[in-house]
């Protein structure tokens, strides 16, 4: 009975956890839409509010830390369990990483609109990936949810398409800028925000991973495509 009871605990705990985590998951992916809207619109206002968002998903982060760490010392989890503590911080971290990258994009927005830069070059085009990397993210975040291994290898695979978008698009940003040597400086901008574009791809993958070594227990970053197949068989 006293180990049900503790066992009965430790789901409690967890699943209080992994609550929270979800609910940061959803302040940091309504930052990304706020902060493409603020670019699309050249709205200051919703980048302040993108900006104003991240003293709160930093302090997500810090509780949701100081929860893992009380249950780990508390409950002295093994195996399994403490391979899903381990990944939850990971993924909390990543969240929060997001969650700055939406902020450098709502920053960066201001600074084009103080500056009065130009209006005409693609910054539209910043769109498309920025679609699919906010996808992406909700994509690991449902899989994180159901602890999906199928659809964390979709994910994997899915991020080449946001590297892609970022290729092409910067191949754009050189014609604009060899066409007309004013568009340097707005130019720079928009390659700094299709990076940030491209970070919050690289962290939905990230979860995605951490998602393989809790089912799996398998560590699978850096590895080939073909080595995660081999190794979720």
């Amino acid at each position: 009975m006293p180990d049900k009871h503790l066992s009965s605990q430790f789901d409690s705990e967890l699943n209080g956890v992994s609550s929270r985590v979800m609910e940061l998951g959803g302040l940091v992916e309504s930052q990304i839409r706020q902060a493409i809207y603020a670019l699309s619109q050249f709205s200051a206002d919703v980048a302040d509010d993108v900006v104003e968002t991240e003293a709160r998903v930093n302090a997500m982060e810090m509780e949701i830390d100081h929860d893992l760490s009380t249950i780990i010392a508390r409950r002295q989890p093994t195996a399994r369990d403490l391979r899903l503590l381990i990944a939850i911080s990971k993924t909390t971290a990543n969240l929060e990483r997001v969650g700055d990258e939406a902020t450098k994009i709502a920053r960066m927005v201001k600074s084009i609109i103080e500056s009065g830069s130009s209006r005409a070059l693609p910054s539209s085009d910043l769109r498309v990936a920025a679609d699919l990397a906010s996808g992406l993210l909700r994509k690991a975040l449902d899989a994180f949810a159901r602890l999906d291994v199928s659809t964390a290898v979709s994910i994997l695979k899915e991020d080449d398409q946001i590297d892609q978008e970022f290729d092409g698009f910067v191949r754009k940003l050189i014609t604009y800028m060899m066409e007309d040597p004013r568009t340097i400086s707005p130019s720079l901008d928009l390659l700094f925000l299709a990076k940030a574009i491209e970070r919050i791809g690289d962290h939905a993958k990230n979860i995605a991973e951490f998602i393989i070594y809790i089912v799996k227990g398998t560590d699978v970053r850096h590895s080939s495509m073909a080595q995660i197949e081999s190794a979720i068989r």
